[in-house]
């Protein structure tokens, strides 16, 4: 199957379902993207399907779609690309599997910016809040953006007034990395102030949506969109929130998914701090007063397995099974592909391409023009358990 008939089919399939689409998204992983459209557009679908694609299956824009991103310096990334996020979306899958709702995985996701998104979100954090934020909040949120990039971390927001855009900002200042998700497609030109800055992001990162070409903002698709912030950053930081607001949503889902929530605290005499305090109180989210707060407190999801007293004997000790099969699958010279790698493995080909990245983050593969191959040398972060 050509890789351009696949990249066909799923935008077809973003078109044809409001994510997020759980139903069509377990459709397209047992019969694969391009059989899975098809019966899409012939109807020949279950009812939890049809329930979420009937409306729009005969919108078949899939080609004018990936031409106008094109137009648009943008791109479709897809589960089938050496750069899709893999690892940190896993958590949407897991967090699916549990139970959860409203979390289901994005089929593909529109991206326009230089950097690869595998890379830009290898190491990433997101800082949210509230729109009609402070000039405590938002000087705070600039303040973490900037000294993360420091650390080699990429900020992630949503790009809307407020603590959103002064994060983005900060990190722009500092020459460093930033990611953007929105909840409306890359041309809706929106939040309309902040289009300046959204072209400045994709010069240093890249700015994301599952939405395809045309689609206008939307209330409900903010908060479908901030399972995406969650999902692709090790942690949440809240830096100002109300009682309800998006970003408690967004650190509601990320503690849904087994992500580390923090929030910044303020003066008690400030509504905007109110939803912070709270998520503290409840045992929410950690409360964070620096850089240093954060970078310790995301730190710990990485050393959060290692094994105290004796400790592991070998390198891979702090592997589970499945990324141990991985490991042993690859080569140490030369390279081989996810499917070759899956065959020596015995590990399901979708699984390989989850696990590759992290690896690869640990420090135990490595990219490169060949395939993949193990990384010489022990892992940088062996105690993480891949799963």
């Amino acid at each position: 199957m050509s890789s351009e008939a696949v990249r066909s089919a799923r935008a077809y399939l973003l078109r044809v379902a409001e994510p997020p689409a759980p139903a069509l998204w377990h459709f397209v992983s047992e019969h694969g993207p391009v059989e899975a459209a098809r019966r899409v557009a012939a109807g020949d679908v279950p009812d939890g399907v049809a329930a979420e694609t009937t409306a729009r299956r005969r919108l078949d824009l899939a080609e004018r779609d990936l031409d106008l991103a094109a137009a648009q310096g943008a791109r479709l990334v897809i589960p089938e690309d050496d750069e899709w996020p893999a690892w940190p979306l896993l958590s949407l899958e897991v967090a699916m599997g549990r139970g959860v709702e409203g979390v289901a995985p994005p089929l593909a996701l529109w991206v326009r910016g230089k950097a690869m998104l595998a890379e830009v979100l290898a190491s990433a954090v997101a800082i949210v809040g509230a729109r009609a934020a402070t000039d405590y909040g938002e000087s705070t949120a600039a303040e973490f953006a900037y000294e993360l990039t420091g650390a080699d971390i990429t900020v992630v927001s949503g790009a809307a007034y407020g603590i959103d855009g002064a994060a983005h900002r900060g990190a722009l200042a500092a020459g460093g990395v930033t990611a953007a998700v929105l909840g409306c497609a890359l041309d809706a030109g929106y939040p309309a102030g902040h289009v300046g800055l959204l072209n400045r992001v994709t010069q240093q990162g890249a700015v994301v949506s599952e939405y395809p070409p045309g689609t206008q903002p939307a209330r409900h698709r903010f908060l479908v969109r901030n399972r995406l912030i969650a999902a692709l950053t090790s942690g949440t930081v809240v830096v100002e929130a109300g009682r309800r607001s998006g970003a408690r949503n967004t650190a509601t889902t990320a503690g849904a998914l087994g992500k580390v929530v923090m929030a910044v605290p303020g003066p008690i005499t400030s509504a905007l701090s109110v939803g912070c305090h709270q998520l503290v109180r409840d045992a929410q989210a950690t409360l964070v007063a620096s850089v240093a707060d954060v970078v310790d407190t995301v730190g710990r999801l990485g050393s959060g397995l290692i094994h105290r007293g004796d400790g592991p004997r070998r390198h891979t000790d702090g592997l589970g099974p499945e990324s141990l099969r991985v490991y042993e699958a690859l080569p140490s010279r030369g390279g081989r592909s996810p499917e070759e790698i899956a065959t020596e493995s015995g590990v399901g080909l979708q699984r390989v391409r989850a696990v590759l990245p992290a690896l690869e983050l640990d420090g135990f593969a490595q990219h490169c023009d060949a395939g993949w191959r193990q990384r010489a040398g022990r892992g940088t972060r062996a105690g993480r358990e891949t799963r």
